[in-house]
């Protein structure tokens, strides 16, 4: 028998004490080596600050200063001044006038007008003749959202608008029901319904997360496990590694896709209006410029935990300055000029305007430039670092 404290039974009792110091030392262990790691303590600080700067000053639900046109075939002093008065409110910017309804059917079915405002011939004769005329609005409701906010304003200007101006003989017609009536014709979005919004921005959303997701891991997972090696032993080359690596996430990116757009039409009924095969081969572009950042991100990453929040990094700012959770056009000019970076961006104004608006190749070239612009420079990168990780 044992006596005193010795004996196993005693060094179990001793164990199962808690003990401080015993503690600290593992602490300061652990707090000294996830400083070593750089990459990870300094994305557990600036993801985030990057948070609150973006949704501190970058999203805005009420945005102003957006796009109009005037299509005036009367175009006389009341006209002038309800043009003036809309300006007034904050929420317009007049960016074309003296137009026909043809060139701004144009400048709505681009997005480089969000309402079109049509003054209908002898508007002024009827409406001082107490016959309340129409005033015409259409306005792109791809983003219902985004022309909430003004159109409401634009319903308090009815009554105010003229104020001034019906004086005298005229002041009967204030008072009462407004001297006008404003119609709104709701584009390529009739009943406002925010889903036909939200699905399409769905595909690039999806697709951004997942194609940087898993293809920085892929990469990274193979180092890890030391097959990396194996693969280098091989007389293979750096761009056919690259290509070979990103060719099967493409079939997984469309097999997404397909689900995507299934479910779109079954449950939503989200429309198609435009060419299939041309949003095939916009959503192709986009997908190989998802995979070259992810690509990229798996020559910097150490390890997967890495890789993760690097795609994480990328995929806040995508999220929230692409236009697909607020109203692009309600940020500041900052974002907005980050935002046009980001190929996330671009593609969600190709795919809404072709399964909305029926876009043709010559209507997303605007966009379509930048994607690919953005695809070239990131595999140029990604090359580069596969080259210098294989040195």
């Amino acid at each position: 028998m044992t006596q005193g404290g010795s004996g196993p039974l005693a060094a179990g009792a001793h164990g199962s004490s808690f003990s401080f110091a015993r503690t600290t030392a593992v602490f300061v262990k652990e707090f000294q080596q996830m400083l070593r790691d750089r990459l990870t303590f300094a994305m557990a600080v600036l993801i985030p600050v990057l948070q609150l700067v973006l949704f501190g000053y970058a999203i805005n639900t009420d945005p102003k200063n957006l796009p109009a046109a005037i299509v005036a075939a009367d175009d006389g002093p009341l006209t002038r001044a309800l043009v003036t008065a809309m300006q007034n409110t904050g929420y317009f910017r007049v960016v074309a006038s003296g137009i026909g309804e043809a060139q701004a059917d144009d400048l709505l079915a681009r997005g480089e007008a969000q309402f079109v405002i049509v003054v209908p011939p002898r508007f002024e004769h009827d409406l001082l003749r107490g016959q309340r005329p129409v005033l015409y609005v259409a306005v792109d409701a791809t983003d219902p959202t985004a022309s909430a906010t003004a159109l409401a304003a634009l319903s308090g200007v009815t009554s105010q608008a003229l104020a001034h101006d019906l004086v005298g003989p005229l002041r009967q017609l204030q008072g009462g029901a407004p001297p006008y009536e404003v119609r709104v014709h709701r584009r390529y979005n009739p009943e406002g319904l925010s889903r036909v919004n939200i699905v399409p921005g769905l595909i690039g959303t999806i697709l951004t997360m997942t194609m940087v997701m898993l293809t920085s891991l892929a990469m990274t997972r193979e180092r890890e496990r030391g097959t990396m090696e194996n693969l280098l032993a091989t007389p293979v080359r750096p761009l056919e590694v690259m290509v070979g690596k990103i060719a099967p996430y493409v079939v997984i990116g469309y097999v997404q896709l397909a689900v995507i757009l299934l479910v779109a039409r079954a449950l939503f009924k989200v429309p198609m209006v435009g060419s299939f095969p041309l949003l095939m081969t916009m959503i192709g572009i986009f997908i190989l410029a998802s995979l070259a950042v992810g690509f990229t991100f798996s020559t910097l990453a150490k390890n997967q935990l890495q890789a993760v929040q690097m795609t994480f990094f990328f995929f806040l700012p995508s999220i929230l300055l692409s236009g697909f959770m607020f109203p692009f056009r309600g940020m500041p000019g900052w974002a907005q000029w980050i935002g046009e970076v980001l190929p996330l961006t671009h593609f969600l104004r190709i795919v809404r305007g072709i399964m909305l608006k029926g876009s043709t190749l010559s209507d997303v070239l605007p966009d379509l430039w930048p994607m690919l612009g953005f695809m070239a420079a990131m595999g140029i990168v990604a090359l580069m670092r596969y080259r210098k990780t294989l040195d």
